[in-house]
């Protein structure tokens, strides 16, 4: 969220103070409103108002085309509703086959089609984080947008306040606070490495950070008082190979702060 020369976001007081210093934070509806309009540079910038107008657009002008390059013969009514169905699926484990039923393909042609987003740079896979000691974790990755205003568009949000207040707020949510993460590293040239955890018992950190040889675990929370027993599934990673790092619940707080000195309450505008 910050200018292109701004380091990427670290779970550290200091850096995160610096951060806050830097910029305005911002509440749920000013989060949402960013959700919705997405991170297309004709819409941030407002030279095209309509955001519906605008993906529908994208989709069948340059969307559609690209992906004609790779694979040759697509149906697209078929495709749309693919795309449909993948975005109704942002933030969660990725399922060919509910792909596949909702656009009525074969699970094959939903993993190319799945395959070429990637590529393209639509879509990313959030891996689970495993290892020889914590052997009881899942190995299926989560799968997310980069834009969500693209999620909201072919979900069918009307605008920022149906987005924030439907069904699907908290996907939302934590679907761009992921890729916010990610393209604040991209942005610095950086490669992130970040996962997810969830054991088979489906208990789940929303994203762990490697920086360091430390693991950072994150929660995402569409909350501004976030109660401090949120943390409590960062012990899931106690018997982790790596140190624990500081922990971050990400947020709607109005600023910085702290649980105790190892979990910190982080606004999302931070990222």
């Amino acid at each position: 969220m910050g200018d292109d020369d701004t380091p990427p976001f670290r779970v550290e007081l200091s850096a995160l103070a610096k951060r806050q210093s830097n910029r305005k934070v911002l509440d749920t509806p000013g989060i949402f409103q960013r959700i919705f309009t997405g991170g297309m540079p004709a819409l941030v910038s407002g030279q095209n108002e309509s955001t519906s107008i605008f993906y529908s657009s994208y989709i069948s002008t340059y969307l559609d085309r690209d992906v004609r390059r790779l694979s040759a013969g697509i149906d697209d009514l078929k495709f749309l509703n693919f795309l449909r169905a993948a975005a109704a699926r942002a933030g969660q484990q990725v399922n060919y086959k509910g792909i596949a039923d909702d656009a009525e393909i074969d699970q094959v042609t939903a993993k190319n089609w799945l395959h070429i987003l990637e590529a393209l740079g639509i879509v990313f896979l959030l891996r689970p984080y495993s290892n020889n000691v914590l052997k009881r974790t899942v190995s299926t990755p989560k799968l997310y947008f980069y834009d969500t205003g693209l999620v909201c568009y072919l979900t069918r949000w009307n605008s920022p306040e149906t987005a924030m207040n439907g069904a699907m707020n908290g996907v939302l949510l934590e679907n761009y606070t992921v890729a916010e993460i990610i393209k604040s590293y991209q942005n610095a040239g950086q490669e992130p490495f970040l996962y997810y955890y969830r054991d088979k018992d489906a208990r789940e950190i929303d994203v762990l950070m490697e920086q360091d040889g430390k693991l950072f675990p994150i929660e995402i929370k569409k909350m501004a008082a976030p109660p401090k027993k949120l943390t409590r599934v960062f012990e899931l990673i106690s018997k982790s190979p790596l140190e624990r790092g500081t922990g971050a619940v990400l947020c709607m707080a109005d600023q910085l702060g702290a649980f105790d000195q190892n979990n910190l309450i982080v606004p999302i505008s931070l990222i």
